[in-house]
């Protein structure tokens, strides 16, 4: 990652969330960025309280606590619900936030420590009858409500990929060149440092210090979905949180990360689980198919990179 100036950060939705510049001025008449810093970060704490399914006061666990009712929900929920319905829409179905029963039959009913090591959890890995469609209901208006259609659901990374967008649409204009990072996934604008775009740089899924490659964009996000951290013992059985819809069980076999390049963060956040969900066997032909930005990862530490991403690598390890 670039190292240029901090204009703020916090701690929010599992993740540090930082506002960098690259010592471009703000944009005429823009007024003072500070405020519009503080009130970007405000975004990932307004979504993190809506959407945290660790709280059981949050109103998304409110929600899911009766799935097949109308509840009142804050516009930002509101919002972030009918952004996953549209996107469970156009992934055909792969992306799907109704995984909550089966991350908790995996034993992640609470926020697990990953970072304080292995970690063991009494469940078992079960199994459920696929579902259909996800068909949620919404009441548009001054008291906005929903219906999640029968089913629990964790908006995970696609609530980050969305915070990100909200902050991001209010630095534009504000700052001419910025990078908001959130836990590596980010949204960024304006020439960086070098005055070509920003450098991003690829994490290694095995824990390696050195990026796997170096990225420069500009106007544009980075998201990767990876099991580097999130991974755990259920029972007998080694498992992790990226899960098939289809399925109910941790999927993506043969790969340990995904990382996608596109306009919108939210757009890069589905895209890397729905790539990850086609396992090695099958992401190339998807990622070729959907003429993706992508670079993913394998079980074996080889890397693969699209023709869509390459003239976005700058550096790769030899």
């Amino acid at each position: 990652m670039d190292a240029t100036g901090i204009l703020g950060s916090v701690r929010a939705m599992a993740c540090d969330v930082t506002v960098r510049t690259s010592g471009v001025s703000g944009a005429p008449g823009s007024g003072d960025v500070g405020p519009a810093v503080d009130t970007a970060l405000r975004v990932f704490r307004s979504v993190h309280r809506a959407a945290t399914r660790f709280d059981p006061d949050s109103p998304l666990m409110r929600a899911n606590a009766h799935p097949d009712r109308w509840h009142p929900v804050p516009a930002v929920l509101f919002a972030a619900l009918g952004e996953a319905h549209r996107a469970h829409l156009r992934t055909r179905g792969r992306f799907d936030p109704r995984i909550l029963d089966d991350l908790e039959r995996l034993g992640y009913d609470r926020n697990l420590r990953f970072h304080d090591g292995p970690v063991r959890t009494s469940r078992r890995a079960g199994h459920r009858r696929p579902r259909g469609r996800w068909r949620p209901g919404f009441r548009g208006g001054p008291r906005p409500q929903v219906n999640l259609g029968g089913v629990p659901v964790d908006l995970g990374g696609i609530g980050k990929g969305l915070a990100l967008r909200w902050a991001g649409e209010g630095l534009t204009g504000v700052l001419d060149s910025y990078l908001i990072d959130a836990g590596g996934d980010v949204a960024c604008r304006g020439p960086g440092v070098e005055g070509d775009g920003w450098r991003i740089g690829v994490e290694d899924p095995a824990g390696g210090t050195d990026p796997l490659a170096v990225l420069v964009v500009r106007d544009r996000a980075v998201a990767t979905s990876s099991i580097r951290l999130r991974r755990w013992t259920a029972g007998d059985e080694p498992v992790h949180h990226l899960i098939d819809p289809r399925t109910g069980r941790p999927g993506g076999t043969g790969l340990t990360a995904v990382t996608v390049v596109a306009d919108d963060p939210a757009e890069a956040e589905v895209t890397t689980k729905a790539l990850f969900l086609c396992g090695a066997r099958g992401i190339a032909a998807e990622a070729e198919r959907r003429s993706v930005a992508a670079l993913w990862v394998g079980v074996d530490g080889s890397v693969s990179i699209t023709r869509r991403l390459r003239p976005s690598v700058i550096w790769t390890p030899g």
